[in-house]
């Protein structure tokens, strides 16, 4: 008895010291950064200074009163999220219906998917931008449509679209593989249960496929929610906020506060604001689905 309560107390001995670094890891790069920028959030301070001036809750104050460009960016960021979580989930649900299906080309057309969400967000920026620029303009010289014609960085309409067309190409790939793995985790006897039954092939999907798809479905929506909250190379390189600041994401509108501007406190508050709205949505999306799922 002395001896297994022994080996207990050595193993709870050894788990605690071996989760010690992570512990510290995580609080030295997380915690106390987080803890600091709510000190700098009521300061005015331009990150060259010895000493940040304590100003209490100016910042929050002129983010709320004077500056509609945060407010912009987060009108921006919210469209993103909603068309971006819509097309990136219907069209990654619908090509990994058709991709789990055997023939010959459905392991190469997954690898094809799969490709442009290994590219660096950054490197799909600039060659989006290319093709947006100098591709189209070939295009329209080839083939004379006037969609090749358009200006899809230059006006203010068409830049949002073509932000959100490539950030859905770009990560489109990593859903489908998710499906993907859901869909061969549905049942196949509850499938044949249902023809049986006399079910058609879309009151199978949408009756019995679906529903046991839920918890793929949760994990899929709930990352491309918070991928497309943070939303930041891909415009940085795209569009860098343009035309007249139509694309600033939050997180951008952060960044050019913080380290182009050099207004860390005010810098400070815009992230701690947007970290509240992030933690909200998370968890209502998370209790929706959690119900639906129950």
């Amino acid at each position: 008895m002395n001896k297994k309560f022994g080996r207990k107390k050595a193993e709870r001995l050894e788990t605690f010291l071996l989760t010690i670094p992570a512990i510290i890891l995580v609080t030295i790069m997380i915690y106390v950064p987080f803890i600091m920028s709510g000190y700098y959030s009521m300061t005015e301070w331009n990150g060259i200074a010895k000493e940040a001036k304590f100003i209490g809750l100016e910042n929050f104050k002129s983010i709320f009163t004077g500056n509609n460009d945060f407010v912009k960016a987060i009108i921006f960021t919210g469209k993103y999220t909603i068309l971006f979580m819509v097309l990136a989930n219907v069209i990654a649900l619908a090509l990994a219906v058709v991709l789990v299906k055997k023939f010959r080309l459905a392991n190469i057309l997954r690898g094809v998917f799969f490709i442009p969400y290994i590219i660096s967000m950054t490197i799909v920026g600039f060659i989006w931008k290319f093709i947006f620029s100098q591709g189209f303009a070939s295009l329209f010289e080839l083939t004379n449509w006037g969609i090749f014609n358009f200006s899809w960085l230059g006006d203010a309409k068409l830049a949002f679209y073509s932000v959100v067309f490539v950030g859905v190409w770009q990560s489109v790939g990593f859903y489908i593989v998710l499906y993907i793995a859901g869909l061969q985790a549905v049942p196949t006897d509850v499938l044949e249960a249902a023809t049986v039954d006399g079910a058609t092939n879309s009151k199978r999907f949408f009756k019995v496929t679906l529903p046991l798809l839920l918890p793929s479905i949760v994990t899929c929506v709930f990352m491309s929610l918070t991928n497309a909250l943070k939303v930041f190379d891909i415009i940085l390189a795209l569009t860098k906020g343009g035309p007249g600041g139509s694309t600033y994401s939050v997180t951008l509108d952060i960044y050019r506060e913080a380290f182009q501007n050099n207004n860390y406190g005010l810098g400070s508050a815009k992230s701690l604001i947007f970290f509240v709205i992030v933690l909200i949505l998370t968890q209502f999306v998370l209790k929706i689905f959690k119900s639906k799922e129950v």
